[in-house]
């Protein structure tokens, strides 16, 4: 019995060795056999997404910032316009307003605190400062003391921005600078008086008459 298992383990270990030297068994991180061919290592799969290939050949999706234009570029501290913004936001981009705000000459410069103005929800108080015509360029002189721009280029630009003018003496300084102008009012004062001469009112508002008719202030008696 004992001589049967020794010839059993001899064998075993015969074929073992066989085997080995044939490479077939063997551990992958040795080197193979000479004469056997080496078996490829596999890479480990990646897990997760494929990365990111860039191809530095494809338009760009992002469009380049627009450059500024001179005017709206600030010289040093900005005048704070905050409070007049709440109710006058298209002002807050037009050129007119930039340019002085970039200067540091806010809208108090030209029209005063005016809290009252502030203040009134009715919208029906003036400015403490309105400008008529005639006071447009006194007004501008005070800081422009001078005017660099060929008469020439003035009468073209003046003619492109108001065709409905024939009078160049007639001309203002706001007619060529800004948009400082609303195109439409629901409420007019009169600038020489700072009375108020036209209110529509608002649909909608209690208390108020719905006609869209303009309403004057009463003059109020002198005691």
């Amino acid at each position: 019995m004992k001589y049967g298992v020794c010839v059993a383990l001899l064998v075993l270990l015969g074929m073992a060795a066989v085997v080995y030297t044939a490479g077939v068994w063997r551990d992958p991180g040795l080197p193979a056999a000479s004469g056997a061919p080496a078996a490829e290592k596999q890479e480990p799969k990646p897990s997760g997404p494929p990365p990111l290939v860039v191809d530095k050949n494809a338009p760009l999706l992002l469009e380049e910032p627009p450059q500024k234009d001179p005017w709206d570029v600030p010289l040093g501290p900005i005048a704070d316009n905050t409070a007049c913004y709440c109710c006058h936001t298209n002002y807050e981009e037009e050129e007119f307003v930039v340019y002085h705000a970039n200067a540091n000459v806010g809208c108090v410069k030209c029209h005063g605190q005016s809290y009252a103005h502030r203040d009134d929800e009715n919208n029906t108080t003036p400015p403490d400062t309105l400008f008529p015509p005639e006071k447009i360029e006194p007004n501008c002189r005070e800081c422009h003391e001078t005017h660099d721009a060929p008469a020439k280029d003035v009468i073209t630009r003046w003619q492109e921005r108001c065709p409905t003018s024939v009078k160049p003496e007639e001309i203002l300084c706001t007619d060529c600078h800004g948009q400082h102008r609303l195109n439409s009012r629901t409420v007019r004062w009169d600038k020489r008086t700072r009375k108020l001469i036209v209110y529509v009112q608002p649909p909608g508002v209690k208390n108020a008459a719905q006609s869209t008719q303009p309403k004057t202030t009463p003059e109020k008696k002198k005691p």
